[in-house]
C-alpha cells in the first residue's frame, strides 16, 4: 500500500509543538510530546473501531485466546513539511501481517501464494506423516512386545546363569570330598560326569542366549522399520524447516537513513548468537522505520506501548509506554539508525553529580556504606565510578575483595565492605548460608490489601530483552520474599521486603508481577513507570562480626 493510505495527519494542531532534537534512542526513552500525541490518537483508534477482531483481554466476555499486543507510533514529517505519523504492531494481530491503518511488515511471510506457505504446508505434512506413524497401533504393539521380550529374555537366562552357579557350588562341594577319598574308577567317572554337567549348562545358555538374540531381532527389525522411517522424517523436516527459516532471512532486507540495505542474517551475524531469533523483524519499531525509508518521510520521535493484558511470564501494563526489545530489536535498529541523530543512551553516560558514598560504620575489620541510587556496585561496560572503586581508593592497603555482595544500580542502602580476604570470607558464607538479615523499604505504585506475606515466584533472565527478568516455572531458580505492609497513603503503599534469596530484580519483579503484589515499585523504569528515582532502599543488615564474636545491626533510613 502506498505512503497517502499509511500516514497519518495529527486531528489536533501540532503548531505549538516543538520538534526533537535528535530522533528518539529506542531503548531508554521518555516520550516525546507529539509521540504521546499520536499514541493518544492510536489508542482512540484501538478502542473504537470495527475493522478486526482480536481479543486483548480487555473485555471479560470477549471469546478467544488472549493476546495483548505491543504498538508503536512513528512521528514523521513528509516532502512537503507536514507532520503526521505511522502506526504498527509487533507480530501478527486478528491472524493477519497486514491492515489497512497499519504499516505493512517488512516481509509478509503470510502471503497466500509466498514461499513460506507453500514450505510450512510441506513441513505440516510431514508433522501429520509422523504423527500417524507414531501413533500407529502397530507400534504400540512392537514397542510393548519388544519390552515384554527383553524382561522374559532376562529373567530366563538369570534363572540359568543361577541355576549354574549353584550346580557348581555343589559340584565343588563333591570334589572336595573326592579328593579325600581314595582315587578309584568311580571317582573318575563322577568327575567326568561332573565335567559333562559343566559344559551341558554352558551349552543350554549359549542356546538360550542364541535363541533370544533372534528372537528379540526380528522384533527389533519390525520396530525399526516404524522408528527409522519416523527418524528420516524428523530429519527431512528439521532440514526443510532450517532451509525455510534462512529462506526468510535472507528475505527480510532492512534500510537505514543513509539507503544502505542489510538481510537479517547479515545483521545478526556478529551478535553471540549469530543468528536471528524467532519473530526478528515482526517488531513494530523496524516495521514503522522501515516503511519511513522507503517513502521518503523523515523520523522524528519514536513511541511504542502495551496494549491489552499481560502475559502470564513477564510485565506489561495496559496503555504503559516501553521501549524496544534488546534481543530482536537491537541489532536491526542498531543498522536502521546509521546517519541518523540518535538522542544519546543515558545508561552509558556517568551521572554529572558526584554521588556520595557514606560510611554508616567502620571498624578495623569491616566498613558498612548507604549506596546512593542510580551508582554501580562495580564497574559497568562503560562507566568505572563505582562502590568498588571508591573503596580502592580509600582503603588501598585492603587485601582480597572488598565487595561482599551488590545492589542494583538504581537500589540505594547499605552494602557490606571487607577489608581482609578472611573477613570476605567470613561474610559471604553467611550470605550463602542465609544467616545475613536484611530488610528493605519500598514505595508501591498501588494500594495492597494484605498486611503480610511470602510471594513465591520463580525467576530466570528474559534472553530476548536482557537486564528484563521473567517468572518461569520450568526453568527459573527459586526466588522467595517475605513483606510487611508499614502504610497506606495517597495511593500508595509503604512496604518492608525481607528477600529469603536473592535473584537479580526480585523486588522488583515481586512487586510489579500479577501473581506477586500487582503494583510495581515507584520510579521502576523496567517494570512500572519512571519518575525521579527507583523508591527501594536497602535500609537494614544484621550480620554475624568473625573478630568480635557478636551479631551487628546497621541501619540507615531512605530519602523518600
Amino acid at each position: 500500500m502506498g505512503q497517502q493510505t499509511h500516514f497519518i495527519s495529527f486531528k489536533e494542531s501540532t503548531e505549538h509543538y516543538t520538534l526533537p532534537e535528535k530522533f528518539t534512542f529506542p531503548f531508554y526513552y521518555d516520550p516525546h510530546p507529539l509521540g504521546l500525541l499520536a499514541a493518544k490518537e492510536l489508542q482512540s483508534y484501538l478502542e473504537t473501531q470495527t475493522d478486526w477482531i482480536h481479543n486483548f483481554g480487555i473485555d471479560p466476555t470477549q471469546k478467544g485466546q488472549v493476546i495483548g499486543k505491543m504498538f508503536g507510533v512513528l512521528v514523521v514529517r513528509n516532502k512537503n513539511g507536514k507532520l503526521g505519523y505511522l502506526t504498527a504492531f509487533s507480530g501478527k494481530l486478528a491472524g493477519s501481517n497486514d491492515h489497512p491503518y497499519f504499516v505493512p511488515p517488512v516481509f509478509d511471510i503470510l502471503e497466500t501464494n509466498g514461499f513460506f506457505r507453500k514450505g510450512e504446508a510441506i513441513i505440516s505434512a510431514i508433522t501429520v506423516e509422523i504423527e500417524a506413524l507414531e501413533s500407529d497401533p502397530q507400534l504400540a504393539v512392537l514397542r510393548r512386545t519388544l519390552n515384554e521380550e527383553e524382561k522374559t529374555a532376562a529373567f530366563q537366562l538369570d534363572r540359568l546363569k543361577n541355576k549354574a552357579k549353584e550346580a557348581k557350588r555343589i559340584r565343588r562341594e563333591r570334589r572336595s570330598k573326592l579328593k579325600a577319598e581314595e582315587t578309584s574308577v568311580s571317582h573318575e567317572v563322577l568327575l567326568h560326569e561332573m565335567k559333562i554337567e559343566s559344559l551341558q549348562f554352558k551349552a543350554y545358555y549359549k542356546d538360550l542366549t542364541d535363541y533370544w538374540t533372534l528372537r528379540l531381532g526380528r522384533t527389533q527389525r519390525k520396530l525399526e522399520r516404524f522408528t527409522s522411517k519416523i527418524e528420516r522424517l524428523k530429519k527431512d523436516r528439521k532440514a526443510k524447516s532450517g532451509a525455510l527459516q534462512q529462506q526468510i532471512f535472507d528475505h527480510y532486507h532492512f534500510l537505514n537513513a543513509r539507503g544502505e540495505e542489510k538481510s537479517l542474517g547479515a545483521i545478526f551475524k556478529h551478535t553471540i548468537e549469530q543468528k536471528p531469533p524467532s519473530g526478528a523483524g515482526e517488531c513494530a519499531a523496524p516495521k514503522l522505520l522501515q516503511f519511513a525509508f522507503l517513502n521518503e518521510l523523515e523520523p522524528i520521535a519514536l513511541v511504542e506501548f502495551w496494549w491489552g493484558a499481560s502475559p502470564k511470564s513477564e510485565i506489561r501494563k495496559h496503555k504503559q509506554y516501553y521501549p524496544s526489545c534488546r534481543g530482536k530489536c537491537e541489532p536491526i535498529l542498531g543498522h536502521m539508525l546509521e546517519g541518523m541523530n540518535v538522542d544519546d543512551n543515558p545508561l552509558l553516560k556517568p551521572s554529572e553529580e558526584k554521588k556520595e558514598v557514606n560510611i554508616v560504620f567502620e571498624d578495623e575489620h569491616i566498613v558498612v556504606i548507604n549506596k546512593p541510587h542510580e551508582f554501580l556496585s562495580v564497574p559497568g561496560k562503560t562507566i568505572s565510578d563505582c562502590v568498588d572503586l571508591r573503596m580502592h581508593e580509600k582503603y588501598p592497603d585492603a587485601t582480597g575483595p572488598l565487595i561482599v555482595h551488590r545492589l542494583d544500580m538504581a537500589t540505594s542502602g547499605l552494602m557490606l565492605i571487607a577489608k581482609t580476604k578472611e573477613i570476605h570470607k567470613s561474610l559471604q558464607r553467611q550470605f550463602i548460608q542465609r544467616t545475613i538479615n536484611k530488610r528493605y523499604v519500598a514505595l508501591l505504585d498501588g494500594i495492597i490489601s494484605k498486611n503480610e506475606g511470602i510471594i513465591d515466584l520463580p525467576l530466570r533472565v528474559d534472553l530476548e530483552d536482557r537486564p528484563r527478568q521473567l517468572v518461569c516455572y520450568e526453568h527459573g531458580k527459586n526466588a522467595q520474599t517475605k513483606f510487611e505492609v508499614i502504610e497506606r497513603k495517597e495511593g500508595k503503599t509503604r512496604v518492608h521486603f525481607f528477600p529469603i534469596t536473592g535473584r537479580t530484580h526480585q523486588l522488583r519483579m515481586h512487586s510489579a508481577h500479577e501473581s506477586g503484589l500487582n503494583s510495581p515499585i515507584v520510579g521502576d523504569d523496567l517494570y512500572g513507570k519512571k519518575a525521579n528515582r527507583l523508591h527501594l532502599h536497602a535500609e537494614l543488615i544484621e550480620f554475624y562480626h568473625p573478630i568480635l564474636k557478636e551479631r551487628i545491626t546497621i541501619t540507615a533510613a531512605p530519602d523518600f
